[in-house]
């Protein structure tokens, strides 16, 4: 890693307004080295395109799990821990901006784990994150987790066509065309230029998730409940379910906010990371608006009839009209998370090289074997693990609060305790015990949130078997 800078300038940012260098020939960054014309531009993110892609690192068809979340909890208990998530995961957020511009050559959370606590702290953080061997060239585990993510991303896009389609052909087939899709899109270069692709996906995955919002509640009642005689919603205001449900309910509504990874490499590309916290805050309010909304309004009308997958609570119809709109929300997910550790472990590769911001021979060869080494790690795990779904919710459970809550108490600490040494004021106190709070608070949710869905995954499997490797079945149709 290349030795801390304090005060290194921002460039090739030269104004507060956000506005890239007109002469990029002698551009420097800490992360990405001599930014030229003869390559990408790896620092060409606006804020607005910056809160794009945050919010849609965020927003996905895992939303509608939200409702399954409040019929556990029940509805005031699911929407209080749903707010207090929301401010701890934007206080997390937020000290990924702040550690950024104090520690320019930070990438992701494994530089800063070398940062607080050396080579340890690096390859903790690391295998945390991916797993796959360290070696010596240091390519890094933070990919593992968005690996799990791509797959299912690849799942969820296969669902779509089968509901679109009426199951044309086999959901094999349909998982291979998400990967290859995926693989092609994952592949362009910068989140620049994704920040469009960014926008087009939340504005079409928020249309599909409302259009089933707003039917559930014109409808008389949702699609899997009995169909005959008076039917009234069974929507609890409270509930008392076993410890293992409740915290992996907890679990998923972390796991809701767990885009916090995807922060580190959305700073590291803005063309001013002074303006982070303005993309930030606009990307908290909207999905917690949006969490809150369709969370409320379907659990609601539906109680414990919310469809799996939750797109079919309204019916066939409105299922495949709220798919059709999904659909490219679905790729842009995909692509993104395929991206972001193809990138990760991209830069990894060529950090320090001339090849990483030139379009050379050596540039293309070595990313597009990362994205298509990610892509097709991702789908052979989503394909061949008959356990996959809640594989996915073992992996949220263990690393999704991992990324979203202790590093960032360690962070705060590591930037403000030497303070405590001169003047322990009011402030430095309350901070010093949030932190710590964050960190105890996180820990918790690890341990209990793995704890439930090891329990979840085993009585799934003894009552089913899990599916089959690479198969045929429709799986868009399960209630």
């Amino acid at each position: 890693m290349p030795e801390k800078k304090e005060n290194e300038p921002l460039s090739p940012v030269h104004s507060q307004t956000g506005q890239i260098l007109e002469d990029q020939s002698n551009s420097h960054d800490a992360v990405f080295g001599d930014i030229t014309d003869d390559g990408p531009n790896y620092r060409n993110v606006g804020w607005l395109g910056s809160a794009a892609l945050m919010m849609k690192s965020q927003i996905g068809l895992g939303v509608l799990s939200i409702p399954v979340a409040f019929d556990t909890l029940g509805i005031v208990p699911g929407v209080i821990c749903l707010c207090v998530i929301a401010a701890i995961t934007t206080w997390s957020d937020y000290m990924v901006g702040v550690f950024k511009l104090k520690h320019r050559d930070v990438y992701g959370i494994d530089d800063a784990g070398e940062l607080m606590f050396g080579k340890t702290g690096k390859i903790f953080f690391g295998f945390a994150f991916c797993l796959c061997e360290y070696t010596d060239a240091e390519i890094d585990f933070e990919a593992t987790n968005w690996v799990f993510v791509a797959g299912s991303g690849m799942l969820g896009i296969s669902i779509a066509l089968n509901a679109l389609s009426t199951h044309a052909t086999c959901t094999a087939v349909f998982v291979a065309v998400a990967a290859v899709v995926g693989f092609m899109l994952s592949s362009i270069q910068t989140l620049g230029r994704m920040s469009i692709f960014a926008w087009v996906g939340l504005v079409c995955i928020v249309t599909g998730i409302l259009i089933v919002t707003i039917a559930v509640g014109v409808q008389d009642r949702p699609s899997a409940a009995p169909q005959d005689g008076i039917w009234v919603s069974d929507y609890q205001i409270t509930a008392s379910a076993p410890f293992s449900e409740s915290i992996t309910a907890v679990s998923s509504l972390v796991f809701a906010y767990a885009g916090t990874p995807s922060f580190f490499s959305i700073a590291s590309e803005m063309r001013d990371p002074r303006q982070y916290t303005k993309s930030l805050m606009i990307c908290q309010s909207v999905v917690t608006g949006v969490y809150l909304a369709i969370g409320c309004v379907v659990y609601y009308y539906c109680g414990s009839y919310v469809a799996s997958p939750a797109l079919g609570s309204a019916g066939p119809t409105m299922k495949k009209i709220s798919y059709g709109f999904a659909l490219p929300g679905l790729l842009v997910t995909t692509m993104l998370v395929i991206h972001l550790p193809g990138k990760y472990i991209f830069l990894r590769l060529l950090q320090g090289s001339r090849h990483l911001t030139a379009n050379t021979i050596t540039h293309w060869v070595v990313w597009l074997s990362c994205t298509f080494g990610i892509t097709l790690i991702a789908y052979i795990i989503a394909s061949a693990i008959p356990v996959f779904d809640n594989l996915v919710s073992l992996i949220g459970a263990l690393l999704g609060t991992l990324m979203s809550f202790q590093p960032m108490g360690c962070m705060w600490l590591y930037d403000n305790w030497s303070q405590g040494t001169k003047e322990r004021s009011p402030r430095w106190i309350l901070m010093v015990c949030w932190s710590s709070f964050v960190i105890l608070v996180g820990t918790f949710l690890m341990v209990s949130g793995t704890y439930g869905s090891i329990v979840t995954i085993i009585d799934s499997y003894n009552a089913s078997g899990g599916s089959a490797a690479w198969s045929c079945a429709d799986n868009s149709n399960s209630t």
